[in-house]
């Protein structure tokens, strides 16, 4: 029996499965070469990554007093502008002891203006004690010369050497408490003395309080993490709530090390959020590189020194500013998932930022410079000052002109030859002329020590 002949088409059949091959292997080169071509002229020209996500500030509202609720004006997913009523505190403690405070400055008010009075007490006295000293110096001086007639007895010639030394020591004693008065006051006014100062600034710190029983936005945005109720009692430093502003918010992309070569600040971003698809661009510029990768500034860094390591590529934070309108027209929320594409063929921008930010960081003034407090704070001042208080008392120390007197022993002494006190009093209208006053005393180490009976106006004799 005879073998069939193979078929002559099978020699064909190779032919045209390699002319195939070859085809395919050609059009896997072309576009290779293709591919090639397009990465090395304009995809290697561009970073992208899908480890961006929207951030933004998380502005706290907190109480800086202790108080309880009494109204809440807002609620989640609100928005807010910036200095708007957020919530208000009970006032009733607050207005207390700013009423507290207001009394306690009228009242430290009036005990200054009691010693720039006491003042022109003591100058008083010390001028009908002198008047006395010198009654009772010219009364011993005329019992000295009826002594040697023997028309007085030495008895009565002591007694007047005691009351010349009593009136000495008086005056010396009330000279000495008008010092201590002025020292009280010398060199300010009622206004500017440190009791009153003091007393002012109590009120400011009560008034600050009061004001911060409401508690405004600080920033414009969304309402958030709402965590306080009506009638809840709040203490200083709580978290009551937050205010995200959302025109203000940027993206944080994270790239591997590997990609960070050419990435400067300025160049050019593509932005799709999740939340509106492919069919929204987001445009906006590369604003800085963080200071460090995700990892090291992680809660548990990595030990890279200790145990078995193993290379890992870490990734840095990269802050993106977008566009401030299309952010108004398509607004984006903390946290969102985002697809980041940096243009990195402009390499001439600078590795460090100096803004990274469309808006400056919000500020707010300080509430301690409240006009109406101070104007407040000198209408107390005004009305408790009296009409014709004195704005200064200054003590000045002369050289008085020669004068004799007699001491206990018949001898005469230059006592007038000590030092003179003034004291100046000028009015707080500065329209109003004060006179000076001028204080002799005598020296108060030549006198032997009396007491004063400061409350009768007396000296005492020991």
């Amino acid at each position: 029996m005879s073998t069939p002949n193979p078929p002559a088409s099978a020699p064909s059949n190779n032919g045209t499965r390699r002319r195939a091959f070859l085809i395919l292997g050609a059009v896997v080169v072309v576009c290779g070469l293709a591919y090639l071509a397009y990465w090395l002229l304009y995809a290697s020209n561009f970073e992208s990554t899908d480890d961006a996500y929207v951030n933004g500030d998380v502005v706290q509202v907190t109480s800086e007093v202790p108080g309880t609720v009494i109204a809440l004006h807002i609620d989640d997913t609100q928005t807010v502008t910036a200095g708007q009523p957020l919530l208000e505190l009970d006032p009733a403690d607050a207005e207390v002891a700013e009423a507290n405070a207001e009394a306690d400055l009228a009242r430290a008010v009036r005990q200054v203006r009691g010693l720039f009075a006491q003042g022109d007490q003591l100058r008083a006295q010390i001028d009908q004690r002198q008047q006395a000293l010198r009654t009772a110096e010219e009364d011993l001086k005329r019992r000295q010369g009826l002594l040697a007639d023997g028309a007085i007895s030495g008895e009565e010639l002591s007694h007047a050497r005691d009351n010349v030394t009593s009136m000495r020591a008086a005056v010396a004693a009330a000279d000495e408490q008008l010092s201590q008065t002025v020292a009280q006051v010398d060199g300010t006014t009622i206004a500017d003395h440190p009791q009153v100062l003091a007393a002012a600034a109590a009120v400011r710190n009560a008034a600050l309080a009061l004001r911060r029983t409401q508690l405004n936005a600080p920033v414009g945005g969304v309402v958030a993490k709402r965590s306080v109720q009506v009638g809840q009692r709040v203490a200083a430093g709580t978290p009551l709530l937050a205010v995200v502003p959302l025109d203000d918010v940027w993206i944080d992309a994270n790239f591997k090390e590997v990609q960070l070569s050419r990435m400067r600040t300025g160049q050019p971003v593509t932005v799709h959020a999740d939340l509106y698809g492919g069919g929204v661009d987001f445009h906006g510029r590369l604003a800085g590189l963080s200071a460090g990768s995700g990892s090291a500034f992680a809660l548990l860094p990595a030990q890279n020194a200790s145990g078995n390591w193993i290379k890992i590529v870490q990734r840095v934070p990269v802050r993106i500013l977008l566009d401030p309108q299309e952010l108004k027209n398509h607004p984006l929320r903390v946290g969102l998932s985002t697809t980041v594409r940096i243009d990195v063929r402009d390499v001439s921008g600078p590795l460090v930022a100096t803004a990274v930010r469309n808006t400056p960081q919000p500020t707010q003034e300080s509430v301690g410079d409240d006009p109406a407090v101070s104007a407040r704070i000198a209408r107390i001042i005004a009305d408790n000052a009296g009409p014709q208080a004195p704005a200064k008392m200054r003590s000045q120390r002369s050289d008085s002109g020669p004068a004799t007197h007699s001491d206990s022993r018949g001898e005469t002494s230059s006592d007038d030859s000590a030092r003179q006190r003034s004291v100046i009093g000028k009015s707080a209208d500065k329209s109003a002329d004060k006179s000076l006053a001028s204080i002799a005393y005598l020296s108060p180490s030549s006198m032997p020590g009396l007491t004063l009976d400061t409350h009768m106006g007396a000296a005492t004799q020991p």
